[in-house]
């Protein structure tokens, strides 16, 4: 086909349409661009796969999102009856029916996305691309149908895919992971999550809401990379919600019994000891890894990351091939070994706002104390923080103990704000509103002089002042 490049089939070809892959060759197409998008769902070892979307869409934040409001759901209607609703017989949960309802609606969101792609004039392939050189993108349909692609420049946005732990035998034949758990067609039964990253904690806290026996076991520390004091709140909410946990614990086998069930063997790291049990699902959300194997990144000589298989990139997300970029999970900003001359303004990725859907939501922007303690020292920096109750609990008699905001601040000058957390009711809808002012340079005066709106949770923070120094 005639390409505006001339030279070309196309002026830009995206490998991957997840968020990143879709969103990009979008942007290219509005920009008069000569677009297409190849994007291919490789089967997860249980064989779960999906549409077009990526990991957000079908096997992430949006099914997670889903379940872990239907878990809220459950607590709602025990707060109502003290608010006087009048519930008779006892409240039971259908997975079937939640988990009918999310897909169909993850399928709606995969044609939705097909649509948009079309009314921007992106030509979607659903085929598996891989680099044959700088300029030409191999595709290979599931009957293994080969189609050839030319580009002016490549964008490989593929992502990252749920690890299996391979020095566990069974692991792998016995258990599912975050790609599996979401297009179940029936209920997980009694469960472990091992994991205790947010993955994990997410999962596992949903799966109790809905009334399963879920425990989760921890090798060392649970949401590494967070604030490991909130961390804690955290998972002591999960525990009183209900959810078990296993610290310190790794799990050394999973066998099959003649009953279906799965009989885990398990070590105590800190005693040594062995353990047994059974459950009817096993979850491993240990991490994901990159998904840059079948990609032909030796054939144009790539720079990656030998330890985390991760593309090497620059800071405006180029890599080491002059007209191939990257950028999502598959890459990490690195020092690529050539001249750089283009500086282009990208966002700071310190101030990147993130929620944890856990059944206590935890929402933060910017660093953790630990964080801002190690970069500015403990003498530089000035803690606020303060417990409150959330005036829904009042009524329902719900333990606010875990409820918690802490800012973090240097301790000179106008004492910006280095750090904001908060675990409460809609985390994310408080933590988004004042992300925003970390891009203006918020200081704690300004948190001050913000009026607070009553009764919110939010508000709670525009009033905080007490320090940890003080005691």
């Amino acid at each position: 086909p005639y390409s505006r490049t001339g030279k070309y089939d196309y002026d830009l070809v995206v490998i991957g349409g997840g968020s990143g892959g879709l969103s990009c060759s979008k942007e290219a197409a509005q920009l008069g661009q000569k677009v297409a998008v190849l994007d291919y769902v490789e089967p997860s070892v249980k064989g779960t796969k999906w549409g077009l979307g990526g990991t957000c869409v079908n096997v992430g934040c949006i099914p997670k999102k889903l379940m872990h409001q239907a878990a809220l759901l459950g607590t709602a209607v025990k707060d109502a009856k003290k608010y006087g609703w009048q519930i008779s017989g006892p409240v039971s949960h259908d997975w079937a029916t939640m988990a009918e309802a999310i897909q169909n609606h993850v399928r709606s969101l995969n044609w939705g996305h097909r649509v948009q792609l079309q009314d921007k004039k992106v030509k979607y392939l659903n085929i598996k691309g891989s680099l044959l050189d700088e300029h030409t993108v191999k595709g290979l349909t599931k009957a293994g149908k080969e189609t050839i692609l030319t580009a002016k420049n490549i964008v490989i946005a593929t992502g990252g895919r749920p690890k299996y732990p391979t020095n566990i035998p069974g692991a792998m034949e016995h258990g599912i992971t975050s790609d599996d758990i979401f297009w179940l067609k029936k209920s997980p039964g009694k469960t472990l999550v091992v994991g205790a990253s947010y993955v994990a904690l997410e999962c596992a806290g949903f799966l109790t809401g809905i009334g399963l026996d879920t425990t989760v076991m921890v090798r060392s520390i649970a949401l590494r990379g967070f604030d490991q004091q909130i961390a804690g709140l955290v998972t002591d909410y999960m525990e009183t919600y209900g959810t078990k946990f296993a610290w310190k614990c790794a799990p050394k086998r999973v066998d099959k019994l003649s009953s279906g069930a799965l009989q885990v063997t398990w070590t105590d790291t800190q005693t040594g000891s062995e353990h047994k049990d059974t459950y009817d699902s096993v979850l491993w959300a240990v991490g994901r890894a990159p998904e840059t194997k079948a990609l032909g990144l030796d054939k144009v000589g790539m720079q990656l990351n030998n330890e985390t298989g991760k593309i090497v990139l620059g800071a405006d997300e180029s890599t080491s091939v002059p007209n191939i970029y990257a950028f999502g999970d598959i890459g990490e900003v690195g020092i690529i070994n050539r001249c750089h001359t283009d500086i282009i303004r990208y966002s700071n990725l310190n101030i990147v706002p993130t929620t944890v859907f856990t059944p206590l939501e935890y929402g933060c922007v910017g660093l953790s104390e630990e964080e801002a303690e190690k970069r500015h020292g403990k003498d530089g920096i000035e803690v606020y923080h303060a417990f409150y109750k959330p005036l829904e609990f009042t009524v329902a008699e719900r333990d606010a103990s875990q409820c918690y905001i802490k800012v973090v601040c240097e301790r000179a000058g106008d004492q910006r704000i280095l750090g904001l957390h908060f675990t409460g009711p809609n985390a994310g809808e408080v933590t988004q509103g004042f992300a925003m002012g970390f891009q203006c340079g918020a200081t704690y005066s300004h948190l001050l002089q913000t009026v607070g709106i009553h009764p919110t949770c939010a508000e709670e923070v525009v009033k905080i002042n007490i320090t940890k120094r003080s005691g």
